[in-house]
């Protein structure tokens, strides 16, 4: 029993010759090892509803260490177990978000390497069928847009007559009256023209879709 220390010896009493007095055990020895033994008692948990003090550990090698990650029975966990388990939650490659707190992950939790990511961009869910989205970590977009200068032009038929029978009467001084008739052909008029280029100025636009600024950081090893 570890913290008891033995006051007596026994058994080297037992080995002095009959007659010595120092054979004799005396009742103060006794009451002095039961002493002791209350006090090492005493240091050690109960079986039921222990309170540990100090920094508990369990061996190396036992169900708590060695246990699956998706063990949900009663069974003891080190530190060592928690920090494996909650570090298969966030493999390498992992995209930490926090919004508040610009910390690198590495110390707000305590393992990996990472660094920082994705900055001013928004991700986009991967797309096997748009090679615009079909490769991890591919890039594109802009926040700006360039309209360039332009004008719009247009033509077309402005005015239109119909060809057809015109019927005139003419009054003679001498001869009587008279019909002319004269058949004129289609006539029209186009017109041409352009707007003002003013609204086609070249110009750098805001391209943004709604967006929300956050911390990102990815793990890298």
């Amino acid at each position: 029993m570890t913290n008891y220390t033995q006051s007596t010896n026994f058994a080297t009493k037992d080995a002095l010759t009959s007659g010595d007095p120092l054979k004799i055990v005396k009742g103060t020895e006794i009451n002095t090892e039961f002493a002791n033994i209350a006090i090492a008692v005493a240091t050690k948990a109960d079986l039921a509803s222990p309170t540990f003090t100090g920094t508990p550990t369990l061996p190396t090698g036992t169900i708590g260490v060695t246990q699956s990650s998706l063990n949900s029975s009663t069974a003891l966990a080190t530190t060592a177990f928690v920090q494996a388990a909650f570090q298969i939650l966030h493999p390498v490659g992992s995209i930490y978000i926090n919004a508040t707190n610009a910390t690198n992950p590495g110390t707000l939790l305590g393992f990996g390497t990472w660094s920082a990511f994705g900055a001013g961009r928004v991700p986009v869910g991967f797309d096997s069928t748009n090679v615009l989205f079909d490769t991890a970590e591919e890039t594109g977009g802009s926040a700006t847009a360039t309209l360039p200068s332009h004008t719009h032009t247009f033509t077309g038929t402005a005015h239109n007559h119909a060809g057809g029978r015109v019927s005139f009467l003419n009054s003679g001084i001498s001869g009587g009256a008279n019909d002319t008739t004269s058949t004129p052909g289609n006539t029209s008029s186009v017109v041409a023209g352009g707007t003002n280029s003013t609204e086609g100025a070249s110009a750098t636009n805001a391209n943004y879709q709604p967006y929300i600024t956050v911390y990102m950081w990815k793990r890298v090893s």
